[in-house]
């Protein structure tokens, strides 16, 4: 069959099963069955066998590991208290900068992002402390919404990063490469944000009320910060050290968040089977979306879809940044109905082949990829960021759209700055790995 009429039916396919309302896991495993009756004709007893070396195969991966392990973390920290601490702890260091106290929503999401893993857990928790104090103290909503929905998806990029675990699985990349090139593109799109905030502030005074802080020293400050510091250096030291692999460093972290939460005195019975039980449901519907993604790719591998999408592209003889401008809008319209993880599960066999063979890095390409997921995360009507602040504000969605929206363009700005100094997101995984 013709790959154009493959592409088209796999296409189809996706769109009926996803717009009936089915499980994104059971829509893509419809979808290869389906593509590889009607485009190869193979008798269902085939299409078992290869469904069933899939999920040995993905079962007995130690790389996937560590994403049950890194949402439990996030799960644990989000029933404690040390992300209230976090707010206390950033709030004197930024009280008097234009802006005052929206900056936590920037800097809480970095440092918490750093052992969560997730966008929805980082703006959950940040926000549930910040929304309603920030109002409480006159700010405008607005800046503090828009600012928040921006900030928590940088959960996405800096690491630990579920979608970075799931892009080196797939890619068949080092996540610790990938991890270390996170970092500096998270923390370039923090100071976007905070310089934005804080040029708007400045020239609006009204928006942020004058702090003169809360009397409390930097040193108690510190102190409170103390908790989420130490996990962040030890799961990250012991990754960019070499002393362990991401998912023995998620073990690290699993067990450095239970000791702190013992000696803060919240560890409790029920925070453990609540934190454990709602780990093993996320991470069930991760993990099953991933073999399902991984039994579509290899569908899509036997129609030769990936391979005649890159002939296709290469025939049309585009340039490296025409190539990716085309990819920027193409996850852009992606983010309009699907999120991250089905994102970059779906595209992937299709992108990764034609990028690659352009010359990018694929590393450079992991960091591209989650930042126009995070684009996605603040994009209607599937912007789960937002839903996530329409629930802690309840405040309309067009309106938590539009607030975010100067945050989405600063993104982008983010994104054409990596994709012109790539650079900015390969220095650090070369200095520490070579």
């Amino acid at each position: 069959m013709d790959a154009l009429l493959s592409g088209l039916i796999v296409l189809v396919l996706i769109l009926l099963f996803l717009g009936s309302g089915t499980w994104v896991f059971v829509s893509l495993l419809l979808v290869s069955t389906c593509g590889l009756i009607l485009v190869l004709d193979f008798p269902p007893q085939r299409i078992g066998v290869i469904l069933g070396k899939i999920l040995f195969r993905s079962a007995s991966s130690w790389e996937l590991a560590a994403i049950p392990l890194f949402i439990w973390m996030g799960e644990m920290i989000f029933r404690t208290n040390i992300s209230e601490r976090l707010f206390r702890g950033i709030t004197p260091f930024v009280a008097r900068v234009p802006g005052g106290l929206i900056h936590t929503n920037v800097a809480g999401s970095t440092l918490f992002a750093a052992v969560s893993g997730s966008s929805a857990a980082t703006t959950a928790t940040i926000g549930k402390i910040t929304t309603v104090e920030l109002k409480r103290r006159g700010y405008d909503q607005s800046l503090s919404i828009g600012s928040l929905a921006g900030a928590g998806s940088l959960g996405l990029l800096i690491p630990p990063s579920i979608v970075m675990i799931i892009y080196g699985v797939l890619a068949e990349v080092s996540i610790s490469r990938l991890f270390a090139a996170g970092v500096l593109p998270g923390l370039l799109v923090a100071l976007l944000y905070s310089s934005y905030i804080g040029l708007r502030c400045a020239g609006r005074p009204d928006l942020a009320p004058r702090e003169d802080g809360d009397g409390r020293g930097l040193l108690a400050a510190a102190l409170d910060l103390l908790p989420i510091v130490s996990l962040i250096v030890v799961v990250l030291g012991a990754i960019y050290s070499g002393l362990a692999t991401p998912s023995e460093a998620a073990a690290v972290g699993v067990a450095g968040t239970l000791l702190l939460s013992f000696l803060l005195r919240q560890l409790t019975w029920r925070l453990f089977v609540d934190s454990l039980m709602g780990a093993v449901r996320t991470s069930a519907m991760v993990c099953s979306i991933l073999v399902a993604a991984a039994f579509l790719s290899t569908a899509m591998g036997y129609m030769h879809v990936p391979q005649d999408v890159a002939a296709a592209i290469a025939a049309m003889e585009l340039g490296p940044y025409e190539l990716i401008a085309i990819l920027a809008v193409f996850y852009i319209i992606l983010g309009l109905f699907l999120d991250g993880i089905s994102i970059t599960v779906m595209s992937l066999p299709i992108t990764l082949a034609p990028v690659v063979a352009m010359g990018f890095d694929p590393i450079w390409f992991g960091v591209f990829l989650v930042l126009m997921v995070e684009l996605g995360q603040m994009t209607p009507p599937v912007g789960f960021n937002l839903f996530v602040l329409q629930g802690l504000t309840g405040e309309p969605i067009n309106r938590v759209a539009v607030a975010a929206l100067p945050f989405f363009l600063l993104m982008g700005l983010g994104v054409t700055m990596i994709t012109v100094w790539p650079e900015i997101a390969l220095w650090l995984p070369n200095a520490l790995f070579g």
